[in-house]
């Protein structure tokens, strides 16, 4: 079986966002095709589009799989789903029970109209990157830009509050 390391971002706002992150994690370690490898600490955030929500729980998990990347996107949106998210209902950047996003997928890069390999945001959003950072202090993207590196070039880092590691 060939496995790939992955990296995971996951957010939620909406019906405690702490148990919903949580319970995604748990339930992506369930998945028969993937091993959990690491869970960072839990971060909260403002929120990045209309400010009249409230603020994001987010973190970031490593896991190993031998699903391929757009499987394991397909996983991502059935688990968002099973928590209430509806993305063809909603507003962009708005209010949500869970958002996950695939982040890295190896070495991989892919850029598909449905997914995007390394996600396109990461180097842009502290709420990722100080996650991230916690659970692979080390971890270059493909194109070998230092993670570090992109968040010194943040101006918002400040935005970004330590809540607790998960326990």
């Amino acid at each position: 079986m060939n496995s790939n390391l992955a990296y995971i971002g996951l957010g939620s706002n909406l019906n405690n966002p702490l148990q919903q992150v949580r319970s995604a994690i748990q339930q992506l370690a369930d998945e028969p095709a993937v091993n959990l490898h690491a869970v960072s600490r839990f971060y909260t955030s403002q929120p990045m589009g209309p400010q009249d929500q409230p603020d994001y729980v987010n973190a970031v998990i490593a896991l190993n799989t031998s699903l391929s990347a757009p499987d394991l996107l397909q996983v991502l949106f059935k688990i968002e789903r099973q928590h209430g998210r509806d993305r063809h209902q909603q507003i962009r950047w708005g209010a949500r029970t869970l958002d996950l996003d695939l982040l890295l997928y190896g070495d991989t890069q892919l850029h598909t109209p449905d997914l995007q390999i390394p996600h396109p945001g990461i180097c842009q959003r502290a709420f990722v990157l100080l996650p991230l950072l916690d659970i692979a202090p080390t971890l270059s993207l493909p194109n070998g830009q230092g993670l570090t590196h992109c968040l010194q070039d943040l101006s918002q880092q400040d935005d970004v509050g330590w809540v607790y590691p998960l326990q």
